[in-house]
């Protein structure tokens, strides 16, 4: 945050209302960002009975859906059928805690191979279970008809896909760096520089919001792909929220940035020349 003393001259308490405004506001957005970057919720599907889905097909579901090879349409038929969310690193389905085909990881073989209950009590425990999307993962093709490799690439799905995964990490980044023009400009007791931090939030709400653009259309692309079976709801997660929310704070935080640093300046210019004359 820039510090308080301006060239010369103790700082009009309107800027420095407002460099502490934008300070937290700044600060808000990055811990919105960045836990809307680190969960898992950007997008959610709600069945009506996700126990009853798994133990129709049982033990196959687990595997194909943890399975490297899974593709788009095999973890979203999962994710369909399984109460399944997704994010921008992990996606998630719903299992029954103590059904004898699920098993978590660390598990041995034989107990894999035991007997199947492929219909779980009522009221057997429900868990979620997250899987990682790798590096390649975030930078493979998307196909034109999903699951089938001979069907072209689909560049508008590619490259949203590749999108929203890079923007959160640029905006993470040209808030770090705001802050750290911050600093200098404390280092330096100029309130100047602070205009440099106000455009870099700018830059990073502009990422933010093309984040948030690119993950909607990304999303209705697919489901135009895949639609929706009809006891299936869909609806944006509270991860995505965070991030609708951090794009605004972060051009509020530029806003008043901006304004103080450029209002002050004019107003020492003008109080100089005054003394001067």
């Amino acid at each position: 945050c820039p510090c308080v003393p301006t060239e010369g001259a103790m700082m009009d308490n309107r800027f420095a209302t407002a460099l502490v405004i934008a300070c937290v506001l700044s600060l808000i957005s990055t811990i919105y960002m960045a836990a809307s970057i680190g969960t898992d919720f950007w997008y959610e599907y709600h069945t009506l009975s996700p126990a009853e889905n798994v133990s129709e097909a049982g033990r196959s579901i687990w595997e194909e859906f943890v399975s490297k090879d899974a593709d788009e349409k095999t973890y979203t038929d999962a994710l369909f059928r399984c109460n399944g969310t997704v994010g921008l690193w992990r996606r998630c389905i719903t299992v029954p805690k103590n059904s004898h085909w699920y098993s978590p990881p660390g598990t041995s073989e034989q107990h894999l191979t035991a007997t199947f209950s492929f219909f779980p009590p009522p009221e057997t425990d429900m868990t979620t279970n997250c899987i990682s999307f790798s590096l390649s993962d975030q930078f493979v093709e998307k196909y034109i008809e999903p699951g089938n490799h001979n069907s072209g690439t689909d560049l508008n799905r590619t490259y949203l896909w590749r999108l929203q995964f890079l923007l959160p990490f640029v905006s993470i980044g040209l808030m770090c760096f705001g802050a750290l023009i911050g600093l200098c400009a404390c280092a330096c007791r100029s309130l100047y520089p602070a205009i440099a931090t106000g455009v870099l939030h700018f830059l990073a709400g502009l990422c933010t919001l093309g984040l948030v653009g690119c993950y909607v259309a990304g999303i209705e692309l697919l489901h135009r792909k895949l639609p929706l079976p009809e006891d299936v709801r869909g609806e944006f997660g509270w991860s995505f929220c965070l991030a609708c929310v951090s794009a605004p704070l972060q051009f509020m935080a530029a806003a008043l940035f901006i304004w103080a640093a450029r209002t002050n300046r004019k107003e020492f210019t003008l109080l100089k020349a005054y003394r001067v004359a």
